[in-house]
């Protein structure tokens, strides 16, 4: 995963937990739902992409076995 890819969803998330706790403050159900949503999907793009790049070490590993 690139630096900027990271950095975006780590913002997601930040972004997210703030809209959610200003939601719950001033009793704003859908902000503070829609900070979760943002949380959760930030999350989850991070996780693709961490997935994404174990897969391509994968993938080098067994090329870098079979060139050998």
């Amino acid at each position: 995963m690139s630096v900027f890819d990271k950095a975006k969803d780590k913002a997601e998330q930040a972004i997210g937990a703030a809209k959610e706790k200003l939601g719950e403050k001033t009793g704003n159900q859908d902000l503070a739902n829609s900070g979760r949503a943002d949380q959760t999907e930030g999350q989850v793009k991070e996780a693709g992409h961490d997935l994404r790049d174990r897969a391509e070490g994968g993938v080098q590993d067994l090329k870098d076995k079979f060139t050998k």
